[in-house]
């Protein structure tokens, strides 16, 4: 396989090239805090930051160094769904809670852009449009309903697209039409996480890499109700904030049993030519399949590559197996790129819940926002926010998503053992779906 992969090859994410990894130093360890954040993704930048400009003596501590995570490994995807499908949410919850949902999502895509743009963040971040490719007639159905819904009730707008259209928004034939939503977005990732690291930084916020906290206490006191003990010493805290979604430890077992780690895979092409990759994608957008378990493309931002992802909580652990079996997945969709090789491929660690929403709260006093299914850049960011306005008393801070509780399972205890089970079901349901009649229901 090694013939798929480039004279230069890396094992690491392509955003790490124009945001290579720091060490801020934090400084010394002080004896307290007002806030102490576990994490140091998009969640808990975002809550730093906005606390510290508060007012707030803040910390940040990652196990690895800051940015590592998901944060700098993700698409860079900016949309405002979930997999909880909005016409699920309506049927299940009712049209208040469902049009509640959808309406924060949207404030999460709009205020991440909006920050990005009072802030002056240089990461790309454009709003592209998406194109979600239907897999089957009936996926290109089921798109249509749930989309007309959203737009009949909440007003977002789409337009669909039949198959023998679908090359004007991608070359390919594999794929049975789709759906145009114009007004989603993209950004760097990379350049978004260094963006927000370089302002907390300037607000005052210390960000210790390469400390993982240990242990979190409960002593009870009125401004220093938590002991917190890293791999670094000991400090105290009056409020605790966990952001660690997909790298939750086993440390924190309440939250690690509500949250289903897993990893997701990613590859940059070659530099391309430009009229090669302008043929693919013509307009630049965005794009996933409609399956459960997606495959998803979109061009580089900054270079001429396609950058895409798919085979999720495959188990393959190899480079040069993940890119095999990657590239296969871009052949069948772009055939146009059956030869290009692969100048990088990567992996990292998402986060999933058993209701397949995502949660914001609070318990045992520890503040968290965590289990983002696919959604981590926008709702990261939207939940940062929030769970720093709560602890300042702003009433800014409500948002729907606190309205359930966080589920899990008798027994489970953050292992996820029934991955592979769940994704040949989540493939079992989508040939279902595709073999439906639709001439029925």
């Amino acid at each position: 396989m090694t013939d798929l992969l480039t004279t230069g090859f890396r094992n690491a994410p392509y955003w790490w090239d124009a945001a290579p990894l720091g060490e801020p130093a934090g400084g010394a360890l002080a004896h307290s805090y007002d806030v102490v954040v576990v994490g140091s993704g998009y969640t808990g930048l975002r809550a730093a930051l906005t606390l510290a400009r508060a007012g707030r003596s803040v910390a940040v501590f990652d196990r690895e160094r800051p940015g590592y995570g998901a944060s700098r490994r993700n698409a860079g995807f900016l949309g405002r769904t979930l997999k909880k499908s909005y016409i699920e949410l309506k049927a299940s919850k009712g049209a208040d809670y469902a049009a509640a949902i959808y309406r924060d999502l949207v404030a999460a895509y709009e205020s991440t852009l909006d920050f990005i743009q009072e802030e002056g963040i240089d990461c790309h971040a454009v709003r592209c449009g998406r194109l979600i490719a239907a897999t089957s007639p009936a996926h290109h159905a089921l798109l249509d309903r749930e989309l007309a819904g959203m737009k009949a009730d909440l007003g977002l707008p789409y337009s669909m697209l039949p198959r023998e259209r679908l090359r004007e928004e991608m070359a390919s034939d594999l794929y049975h039409g789709g759906a145009v939503i114009p007004d989603l977005g993209s950004l760097h990732p990379g350049l978004y996480h260094r963006g927000l690291m370089e302002r907390a930084l300037a607000a005052g916020v210390a960000i210790f890499g390469s400390r993982e906290v240990m242990a979190i206490g409960q002593i009870g006191r009125a401004n220093e109700r938590f002991q917190i003990t890293t791999a670094g010493g000991q400090t105290r805290a009056r409020d605790v904030i966990v952001a660690t979604n997909g790298y939750t430890p086993k440390s924190l077992p309440w939250h690690a049993r509500r949250l289903i780690p897993f990893v997701g895979y990613m590859a940059a092409t070659e530099t391309l030519p430009p009229a090669l990759l302008a043929k693919q994608l013509p307009h630049r957008r965005t794009v996933i399949d409609s399956n459960l378990d997606i495959d998803f493309f979109r061009p580089a931002p900054d270079s001429p590559r396609l950058l895409f992802g798919g085979a999720t909580a495959n188990g393959l652990e190899d480079p040069a197996a993940i890119a095999g079996l990657l590239h296969g997945r871009l052949r069948r969709a772009l055939p146009d790129l059956a030869d290009v090789k692969l100048s990088h491929v990567w992996t990292g660690q998402c986060a999933g819940t058993f209701d397949m929403m995502p949660h914001i709260g609070r318990h045992d006093g520890l503040w968290y926002g965590m289990g983002y299914n696919f959604a981590g850049v926008p709702m990261g960011s939207f939940f940062g926010l929030k769970i720093a306005q709560k602890i300042l008393g702003l009433p800014d801070g409500a948002t729907a998503f606190e309205q359930d509780t966080f589920p899990t399972l008798p027994l489970y205890r953050g292992d996820p053992w029934f991955l592979p089970l769940a994704m040949r079901w989540f493939a079992w349901k989508d040939a279902k779906l595709a073999r439906r009649n639709l001439h029925q229901g």
